[in-house]
């Protein structure tokens, strides 16, 4: 319980619950209590004609697991920050004891008439240098035009840096170097003071012991589009880091209900409401002010993409963005393919898989807005919700890392209108190689030809195109389970949702299995971060999943069970795991010929299917046309036909056919598990040769889930009538 909740405990007793009516200020508002906050929302002067449904400023209930989940995953990034922070401070404060200087490694900005910053970045002090002047110089990205703008806004930091370890959290370490700006900024009735300049010459000239050891940074957030104020609320009361919360709308009446919200709550000197266009405030921020945003939280009604530009600027490096997009018409379907492709740069592709293909759209606007200005994006959580996608992204300066952009940005070729398999192609290739004196560095190159046909390999029919889209991993598992270790010192009654974030955060980080661990960096001792970084080359080796039931209509067969088709992949040496996009699915590493391999021995083995349900021009008959025990009935019979024509000795002819038969009867022992495959042609049909020799075990012992603990995997319906909602609207 955060201590502003303690304070208030005497009289919570007494707090109406969340049906009830209040009256506060000669008004009377229905009250609604979510975590620990309570917002107030003005009851219509006639309820039964309203029905009791209008809203004065919008409230959806059904988006409760998304404020829940943001609150954790803010509080846990914010406490990753404070330790890097406080370590950093350690070091600088060790490395002052013994004589040493700071800032050698950084580059002074030099700019038109600005000042320095008093020697506290490793730059010479100028005589008659202001201290609060060069404070603001230090922090305040200077943006005149777009490419100075790029090139300053992080600092001392210019647009050659090239290891984005050595400047993670720019802007943090700037507050921790700055000392006698962090001692005169200590909270004073949880309000965060201004140093004036005598103060902070005082601190500069005790510079070596001025900070306390439990010194509280600032720590800003921007919920750029409020509403009732009710996440900026919940930031403020239940993460402790927070100092203050800049709470935007676009609406007066928005605005008006986050003061009346923040005055009921007792934290309005945490929440500095404010009216106007998001963009606009994000702008004036990035060119006016140095205190940039440690978070941004977008939660627009719809498409956040006319945000995401100025967004991913008024954070500093390392900072967190929050991109909530509830338009999943548009971005998870092809049914206004046209609208996708101007607001995501992309398009999606038809089937089930296309609210994963929405999540990796969102996230490749995101990259490409972000490289414009040298900012490379690591995804720490994407989620497909409900109607709505929530992604947590953190944004760092870094140019070397955007040139792997491209390497990590594929096109989807999908059979959405026969079998359903598909096969991607990335926009370029990225190689590492090694200089003369050993360093390692990378080339990129152009991709090669696509490797898909026009018509799919496994069933004839035509491909479509999806994309472009992110190829990078979706999910940063170390984020994932510092979130899953806070939940079991969570209280229930503040946290509803907390069995539904277990466990979808735990098929999230389940379908992290496939990247490869070497790919994690090591813990970088400038960092200090818990959050480990994934290497920026990185791909992710297997996205999407398969559906059975999709496989099985295919085929007209019934659906295999669960425990059966996972037992058959392991049993092969693949890995398997779920999606949290879809029930019922399953991601794993087989190559789609092992998939319709096994669903053809599903059949024959189990359950075969009724003469006549296939037939010419069907993707399935296509598929069953090149069953193993068919092709070696026909290679038998083919080979027959040469042996006739080859020898006119009757009974040498005997002899071979014999042999022939016998091999032909013959059991075959089991392929090496994995093994590429040459296709050969085959009487107009292409086959694999090598599965002759595949050993398909439907073991449903080897395929069941170990039991454990029963986890809430995917949201049931909340309530009738659920979705959305519409727009709040105020009578005039």
């Amino acid at each position: 319980m955060s201590p502003s909740r303690e304070a208030e405990s005497d009289s919570e007793s007494q707090k109406p619950s969340l049906t009830d009516e209040i009256s506060y200020k000669g008004h009377a508002y229905d009250i609604v209590r979510e975590g620990l906050a309570d917002i107030l929302n003005l009851r219509p002067d006639d309820p039964a004609k309203s029905g009791g449904t209008k809203q004065s400023v919008f409230y959806n209930p059904v988006q409760q697991f998304n404020r829940d989940l943001s609150v954790l995953a803010i509080r846990v990034f914010a406490e990753d920050l404070a330790i890097i922070r406080r370590r950093r401070h350690e070091r600088t404060l060790q490395k002052l004891a013994k004589g040493g200087k700071k800032g050698t490694k950084r580059k002074k900005r030099c700019e038109p008439g600005a000042q320095d910053d008093g020697g506290l970045n490793g730059n010479k002090k100028s005589k008659g240098a202001g201290t609060l002047q060069s404070l603001e110089q230090s922090n305040l990205p200077q943006v005149p035009s777009s490419t100075e703008q790029s090139r300053s806004r992080n600092g001392p930091h210019d647009g050659s840096v090239n290891d984005s370890r050595e400047v993670e959290i720019g802007a943090a370490e700037e507050e921790i170097t700055d000392l006698h700006e962090q001692t005169k900024e200590l909270p004073v009735e949880n309000n965060v003071t201004i140093p004036s300049q005598e103060a902070s010459g005082a601190a500069q000239a005790n510079r070596h012991d001025v900070i306390a050891p439990d010194i509280d940074l600032p720590f800003r957030v921007l919920d750029a589009l409020s509403a009732t104020g009710l996440r900026a609320l919940r930031y403020v009361k239940e993460i402790p880091q927070v100092t203050s919360v800049t709470a935007n709308d676009l609406s007066p009446a928005a605005t008006v209900s986050i003061q009346l919200n923040a005055e009921y709550n007792g934290v309005t000197n945490k929440i500095q409401p404010t009216t106007g266009d998001a963009k606009a405030l994000m702008y004036h921020t990035i060119a006016h002010s140095k205190n940039l945003f440690h978070v941004i939280d977008l939660d627009p009604y719809g498409t956040a993409v006319p945000f995401l530009d100025a967004a991913v600027q008024a954070v500093p490096d390392g900072g967190l963005l929050c991109v909530t997009c509830t338009d999943s018409g548009i971005f998870a379907s092809v049914g206004f393919l046209e609208k996708t492709f101007s607001q995501y740069g992309g398009v999606s592709w038809k089937g089930t898989q296309g609210h994963e293909a929405g999540l990796r759209l969102i996230l490749n606007a995101v990259a490409t807005s972000a490289a414009r200005y040298g900012l490379a994006i690591e995804p720490l959580l994407s989620l497909n919700i409900d109607f709505y996608a929530r992604l947590f992204v953190r944004i760092r300066r870094s140019p070397a890392d955007v040139k792997f952009l491209a390497s990590k940005t594929m096109i989807v070729y999908n059979c959405d209108h026969g079998c359903g398999s598909f096969s991607t192609q990335y926009m370029a290739s990225s190689r590492e190689r090694e200089g003369k004196n050993g360093d390692k560095y990378h080339t990129h190159s152009l991709a090669q030809g696509p490797p898909a046909t026009p018509f799919c390999e496994h069933c004839g029919f035509k491909t479509h195109l999806a994309g472009p889209m992110w190829g990078g991993p979706l999910h940063n598992p170390h984020f994932i389970t510092k979130i899953l270790d806070v939940l079991p010192s969570l209280d229930s009654k503040v946290y509803g949702t907390i069995p539904r974030i277990e466990g979808m955060l735990t098929l999230a980080l389940n379908e992290t299995l496939f990247q490869e661990p070497e790919k994690l960096l090591p813990q970088d001792s400038t960092l200090d971060s818990s959050i480990i970084s994934l290497d920026p080359t990185l791909r992710d080796p297997h996205p999407f999943f398969i559906t059975p039931s999709i496989l099985a209509r295919t085929l007209h067969c019934s659906i295999p069970s669960d425990a059966a088709l996972r037992g058959a992949l392991i049993g092969l040496g693949y890995r398997i795991t779920r999606s949290h996009t879809e029930a019922g699915s399953v991601r794993t590493d087989a190559p789609w010929r092992v998939i319709w391999e096994i669903m053809r021995e599903w059949i024959r083995q189990k359950h075969p299917i009724k003469e006549g349900a296939l037939t010419k021009g069907m993707a399935g008959w296509e598929i069953m046309r090149r069953d193993r025990s068919r092709r070696r009935l026909l290679d038998t019979k083919q080979r027959l036909r040469d042996l006739l024509g080859e020898t006119e000795d009757a009974e040498m002819l005997c002899m071979r056919i014999e042999t022939l038969m016998y091999s032909h009867n013959r059991s075959t022992p089991a392929a090496d598990v994995g093994k590429e495959t040459n296709l050969t042609s085959h009487n107009g049909g292409t086959v694999d040769d090598e599965f002759k020799e595949f050993n398909v075990v439907f073991d449903e012992k080897l395929g069941k889930e170990a039991a454990g603990k029963k986890l809430v995997r995917y949201q049931m319906n909340p309530r009738a009538d659920w979705g959305p909602m519409t727009r709040a609207k105020v009578e005039q």
